[in-house]
Formats: structure tokens, C-alpha cells, sequence
């Protein structure tokens, strides 16, 4: 366990920032030492933190890498430029949280999110959008982020959607049992549930990072189980969700798929169904598309479902299928079905040919 150091400078007390965000000397007196506009652009999000936050009675505060708040005070959030991005905890956009709002103004961008609980303890970053007509893209050298702890007591652990949830175990790449904190002093340990045991997480193999949980290097079959986490600050420890490690042997890339046809052969009248199969990782998502000789001529049923298959040895595979369907086949059915794969890492075509006979 780390404990995060607090990068946040303060404004003096000679100055102050206008509604826009932006710093006024009085008496308009040159300061030493001061950035032209031009050097101030090219250096953007190097030099200093585009991020603030707006304190009480029109104050400002630069964001470091850390922030701990507490919950239940709302929070505004200022980063300057005419356009302007945000990430923000994801599951903010998934339930489209209602306390969550976003405003662009002509100098500044203005995020405010109202009673914050400890579920919004994250990572909260800004940049500038660079266009060139409709094309824009983010500006890498005009960003900042802050990730924020608001910390409560009575939970320690950043709370879940889920009473129970799943890590898969590759072994070309880390895993993470993400068992965070709200509390960067928070002390964290890592258990498993049967045979008893702590897993250390000092060493190399396995370490602690506050922001994302215990993070295995190297993972393996002998880390499979159920694991808990238990975090303590002064008072009562505290117990993490529950994570069943699975372990999967299955590498990433394309998907690797299987088309197959209930008959290769068919007769007029009859009815046929094509099945593409995907074999690949647990949390990689896939998705299928189908051509064939009679799209947008003839009706077809496509049926997609995915299951997780035991392979032994703890290895769990998701099987992903799509399967298209023609009843009563005609003249115009007959010819070559392909079928596409689609993942994070790639896709894949394959086909069939259904010949009359």
C-alpha cells in the first residue's frame, strides 16, 4: 500500500480570477517572471493544470494528480477554453445520472455534480478539442486530470453495482481485483476465501494501487478462487465485494469463428439454418453480421446468444453465436452465406455455399 500525496497549489492572496477562470493581478502591475500568451499556449497542460475547482465565495483551486473530499457537498468544476472534454466515472453516463451536469461557456467549461457520494470517488479529466473543420480530435498537450476520493467512513471501499463479481485470469496480460478505496490511507489487504488466506501485496507479483485494487502481474490457474478485500483506517476494518477469480486460456486477437450449415444440400421448400460460432475470452465482447444472396429480397431470422462454458481445470470460455435462419427456400436463397465477427481486437469473414440439390 501507497498512500497518495496531495499536488494542489493555492491561489495567493494578492489575486483573484474573474468569472472566467482566468488571473488578475490589481493595478495591472507586469508580474516577474511572467509567460507570454504565446510561450502560455504552446506549453498548455504542461506547465500547469487547466482543472479547477470553485471553493466558496468565488475562489479558485488548481487540481493536482489527488483530491480528497468529502461526500455529500456539491462540486463544480471549471477547465478553461472554448471547447472542452470530460471523463468522469463511467457508470455516471451509464445510469444517466441526473446529478450529473455539464455546461460550455465562451471561456470555460463548467462541470457540477451534486451530493457526491463515495461511488463518485474517480478520476476527472479535462482537455481542450482542437478543429479543423469537422475533423477534431483532443489536444494531448492541453489536459488535466485529478482523481478524486470522496471519503467516507462508513465506506471504505468504493461501493458496487454488483454483490459479486467475476476477474478473468489471462495469462498474457495483469489482472485487477477492483477493490478500491475512497481513502488513500486506507490500509488494504487481499483474501482468500477457502483455504483461508492473505496474499501479500508488497512484492512484485502482486501490488496495491489505491485508484484500481490489487493488480496480479503474472496471473495463473493457482490464483483461481473466491477473493475479498478488508481496508482499515482507525476504526472497524471493513470487507470488500467478493471476487471469483476465473482463470482463461483463450489469447486475444481477431475472433476465431466456425460457420456450419444444417444441410449443404437442400431441396426448394425446405428450411435451412447456418450457425457461426465464436470460442473466445469471457469479457471480450462479439458481435455478427450476416450477408446472403437474397438480403433485402427475402425475410431471414438471426438469432444471437452467448454462454460460459467450464473447460476444465478452472479455464472458462465464452461461446458466441449467431444463427441465421431461412424457411422455405427459393431459387434466390441458394449461393454463399458469410458471416462476420466482430471484437475489440479485429474481425473475421467466413461462408458457406448452400447448393440446391
Amino acid at each position: 500500500l501507497f498512500s497518495s500525496t496531495f499536488a494542489v497549489s493555492c491561489q495567493q492572496a494578492k489575486r483573484r480570477k474573474d468569472a472566467a477562470g482566468n488571473q488578475i493581478r490589481p493595478g495591472g502591475k507586469r508580474a516577474k517572471g511572467r509567460i507570454s500568451k504565446q510561450k502560455e499556449k504552446e506549453t498548455g497542460g504542461r506547465g500547469q493544470s487547466l482543472l479547477t475547482q470553485v471553493l466558496d465565495k468565488g475562489r479558485f483551486l488548481r487540481l493536482g494528480g489527488t483530491t480528497t473530499l468529502n461526500p455529500g457537498k456539491n462540486i463544480e468544476l471549471r477547465c478553461k477554453g472554448a471547447s472542452i472534454g470530460w471523463s468522469y466515472p463511467s457508470y455516471l453516463n451509464t445510469y444517466n445520472d441526473s446529478r450529473l451536469s455539464v455546461k460550455q461557456s465562451d471561456k470555460y467549461s463548467q462541470l457540477i455534480l451534486t451530493s457526491p457520494s463515495a461511488a463518485d470517488t474517480g478520476d476527472y479529466s479535462c482537455w481542450v478539442i482542437l478543429c479543423d473543420g469537422s475533423d477534431c480530435h483532443k489536444d494531448p498537450d492541453q489536459s488535466s486530470s485529478s482523481y478524486i476520493y470522496f471519503t467516507d467512513k462508513d465506506n471504505l471501499f468504493v461501493p458496487s453495482a454488483f454483490h459479486f463479481e467475476i476477474v478473468y485470469l489471462r495469462p498474457d496480460k495483469p489482472a485487477v481485483v477492483p477493490c478500491r478505496v475512497t481513502s488513500p490511507q486506507a490500509k488494504v489487504s487481499l483474501h482468500m476465501e477457502v483455504p483461508p488466506a492473505e496474499i501479500s501485496g508488497n512484492g512484485t507479483q502482486v501490488k496495491y494501487d489505491p485508484t484500481r485494487g490489487f493488480v496480479l502481474q503474472s496471473p495463473g490457474p493457482d490464483h483461481q478462487g473466491v477473493f475479498y478485500c478488508k481496508a482499515v483506517t482507525k476504526g472497524t476494518p471493513q470487507i470488500s465485494t467478493k471476487f471469483q477469480l476465473l482463470y482463461v486460456e483463450v489469447p486475444s486477437g481477431p475472433p476465431f469463428v466456425n460457420v456450419e450449415a444444417s444441410h449443404e444440400f437442400v431441396r426448394g421448400g425446405a428450411t435451412i439454418n447456418i450457425t457461426c460460432t465464436v470460442m473466445g475470452e469471457p469479457d471480450v465482447d462479439v458481435s455478427f453480421s450476416w450477408s446472403y444472396p437474397g438480403q433485402g429480397q427475402r425475410p431471414v431470422d438471426v438469432q444471437d446468444s452467448k454462454r460460459l462454458v467450464n473447460r476444465g481445470v478452472g479455464r472458462t470460455t465464452l461461446i458466441s453465436q449467431s444463427v441465421i435462419t431461412v424457411v422455405d427456400m427459393e431459387t434466390i436463397d441458394f449461393g454463399k452465406y458469410t458471416c462476420k465477427a466482430k471484437n475489440l481486437n479485429g474481425e473475421t469473414l467466413v461462408a458457406t455455399n448452400i447448393v440446391s440439390g
